[in-house]
Order: structure tokens, then C-alpha cells, then sequence
């Protein structure tokens, strides 16, 4: 049995990482991805390091690309619009990343494209959307968190605002919300025989991530600030130091788990009084010190068969390396073109009768132009007609 999305057919013109990433995530659920690449414009992802040992492919770009299938085009070449819209035929799903108005000056844009295929869906992943006063001006992961409002009240109240180790706006805001709202157009599409232009804008995504804090701002003009809510480092719910430099989430919010913590780091005179404590900074301090007094490893023993909300932050490495990463299917190998297997992370769902199964690696190299004009209804000697054309498949 395939995958829950086997049937499902996109052309992918984006790069970097939001779109790549969501256009991934669909391939590893079964949908037949082809990426539209360029030879002499090149995409910063096969660069980022670190790069695959032996190649000129980054770890990233290998992941990013795999179980991809990849044809390359000059959109600015003449006849490329007439090859999209025949592709189109049998890509009906679009997703790309450019600014707002550079498809529609290559004639890929979604209102001329649906004329031809009114089944067309058309995802546009951009930072700040179609629309507004922002859709043609440059940014990134940084940029978009700021304008939400998600930095203002992440970090220290001493140090100000935060960078993640991830990029929120660019996976989660970005990549997450393509696929939703592709599949979601799909289900509709399946009713009304329609399809419809997906505007995704990762900033829009981030201010929805403000949930519970947007919530209390605009219906009770509550401003959060940073250390100055529950789940910001305004309670005991925070990352305590340990005494050889580790760290642990402290997540004891519950009275139960709370009562468990208590009792764990053999304060049991404080159950009834740490919870909200009015001199807060003074029992966090206590806190602070006392898991001071013990290792990493040593307080990893203690809280193992203690349900408070309590876990270690672990290294990249030791999260893929702990039981639940191997009970999880955390990591998976894939084949790569070369004949080697790659260690890469596993698709996060886990489905019980259409699993998702990861594709090949992407390591550069050879496209297949000719077998995808094929399959889209090519003549042979119209392949070879538009192979002899200069400057057409760069």
C-alpha cells in the first residue's frame, strides 16, 4: 500500500528552505514531487554546511531534495512557459516562493495558469503575502518573528529578546502551513471540481503562534513581557543549570506534578507554597541552587521514575541516540544516488495502514528532463527539439 497522498502530483519552484521543506514533508506522505531547478542560479541550501563527505551537496539539501524528482528550466527562456503548461497538466499542484508578481511576469502566475487548468492549485509561500503594505520587501526567519511580536516577550527581562536554534517563521509558520493549506484545497477541490490560490505568508503564521498571549492582548490589552508570564520564565516553569553544566526543563506546572518536584528535590516544606509564590525571584533562587547541587546525570536518575515534568535538555546527538528516538523512528536511512545510505530524520506522523516512507536523497547532479517531458505527454521528437534548444533546460 503507498502512502496517504500517492495520486497527488507538484511542481515545486521554490528554494531555500520553507517550501523545500514543506514540498518534503508531502513527498515522504507519497506525493509525486517534481522540483523545477535551475543550473546557473544556484540555491544557498546545497551550500549550507555541513557538506556530505566527498560531495559538493550539503547534509541539508540531501534531506531537503529527497524523494524529489527534478527537471531543469530557464523560466526567463521563451518556450519555458509553454513547458509549464503542459506540465501543469499533470502537476496540478503549484507551490513556489518568489515575491509577490515575479510569476506573473514569467506568465506562471495563478490567474493565468487557472485559466488553463481550472483544477489548479497554486500555493504562494512568501514572508509577508500577496498582500499589504510589506508583500515586496525582503526578509527572513529573524524579521518575521520580530514583526509578530513573538521576540518581544522570548528571553531574559535583563537580557532582551532571544534567537531560536530553529527558524519558527520559515518550518512552522512557513513550511507547515503550505502543506495544511495545500491538503486543505485538495478536500476542496475533491467537492467543487475547483481549485484556488493558497496565500501563506510566514509572518502571518507567526502572529498566529502568538495564541494564548494575542488572546489576552487584544481581549484584555494585556502586553506580555518577557519573563512576565507563566510560560516565559515568569513562574518556576523555566531551564535550571546543573552543577557540571547541564541543563533541565522544569515543566512542574500541575499541583501534582508540582507536589512530585517538591518532593524529588526533598523539599517537601514548600508543596503548598511554590506554585505562584509572591517573591518569586527569591524561591526561583533557591531553585537555582539547589539543582546546582547535583549533576546532569545524577538528577536524570532522580526524575526517571518521578512523573514531574521534568527532563534533561539533551544535545542534538543524544536526542537522536535516546530510547525514544529509536522507539520513534526518529532517524531513517535512505538510499543515494551513489549507492550509499544516509542517516536523515524521519517523518514526524506515523500513519497505521499508508506509512509514510522516505524517498531517495538528492545529491545534485544529473535531472530527468527527458523522462518527465515523457510522462507529461511529450513526443520524442519534441523532447529532442527542446533539448537542442539553447538556454531552455539551464
Amino acid at each position: 500500500m503507498g502512502g496517504p497522498l500517492d495520486g497527488l502530483r507538484i511542481l515545486d519552484f521554490s528554494s531555500l528552505l520553507p517550501g523545500p521543506y514543506a514540498s518534503m514533508f508531502l513527498a515522504d506522505m507519497g506525493a509525486g514531487v517534481l522540483r523545477v531547478v535551475s543550473k546557473t542560479r544556484p540555491d544557498m541550501a546545497d551550500m549550507v554546511p555541513p557538506l556530505l563527505p566527498g560531495s559538493n551537496i550539503s547534509a541539508s539539501a540531501a534531506f531537503l531534495g529527497r524523494g524529489k524528482r527534478a527537471i531543469s528550466l530557464n523560466l526567463k527562456h521563451p518556450r519555458a512557459l509553454a513547458v509549464v503548461q503542459r506540465l501543469i497538466e499533470r502537476y496540478d499542484i503549484i507551490l513556489e516562493q518568489f515575491r509577490p508578481g515575479v510569476m506573473d511576469k514569467l506568465g506562471l502566475g495563478y490567474q493565468a495558469l487557472c485559466r488553463l487548468q481550472p483544477r489548479l492549485i497554486y500555493c504562494s509561500l512568501t514572508g509577508y503575502g500577496q498582500t499589504g503594505p510589506l508583500k515586496d520587501r525582503a526578509g527572513h526567519d529573524v524579521n518575521y518573528l520580530a514583526r509578530s511580536g513573538l521576540l518581544s516577550y522570548s528571553g531574559r527581562r535583563d537580557g532582551g529578546p532571544t534567537l531560536m536554534g530553529m527558524q519558527i517563521a520559515d518550518v512552522a509558520a512557513g513550511s507547515m502551513n503550505a502543506v495544511v493549506g495545500i491538503l486543505a484545497a485538495v478536500i476542496a477541490r475533491q467537492a467543487s471540481g475547483q481549485g484556488q490560490h493558497v496565500d501563506v505568508s510566514m509572518t502571518d503564521g507567526a502572529m498566529a503562534f502568538n495564541a494564548m498571549a494575542a488572546a489576552g492582548a487584544l481581549a484584555a490589552d494585556a502586553e506580555p513581557g518577557r519573563e512576565g508570564t507563566m510560560l516565559n520564565g515568569g513562574s518556576l516553569y523555566d531551564i535550571y543549570e546543573t552543577s557540571d553544566g547541564g541543563h533541565l526543563s522544569v515543566g512542574s506546572l500541575e499541583p501534582k506534578f508540582f507536589e512530585a518536584l517538591c518532593l524529588a528535590i526533598d523539599r517537601p516544606d514548600c508543596v503548598a507554597g511554590w506554585v505562584a509564590p509572591p517573591d518569586l525571584p527569591r524561591v526561583k533562587e533557591q531553585i537555582r541552587q539547589i539543582f546546582k547541587g547535583k549533576t546532569m546525570a545524577q538528577w536524570v536518575e532522580i526524575f526517571e521514575k518521578v512523573d514531574a515534568c521534568v527532563e534533561p535538555v539533551l544535545g542534538l546527538r543524544e536526542a537522536f541516540d535516546q530510547p525514544l528516538a529509536q522507539a520513534r523512528q526518529w532517524v531513517v536511512e535512505v538510499p543515494a544516488p551513489d549507492g550509499r545510505t544516509l542517516r536523515q530524520p524521519g517523518p514526524p506522523i506515523k500513519f497505521s495502514a499508508t506509512p509514510a516512507r522516505p524517498g531517495q536523497a538528492w545529491l545534485g547532479g544529473p535531472t530527468d528532463n527527458a523522462a518527465v517531458l515523457a510522462q507529461a505527454g511529450f513526443a520524442p521528437e519534441e523532447i529532442a527539439e527542446l533539448s537542442a534548444e539553447p538556454g531552455l533546460f539551464e
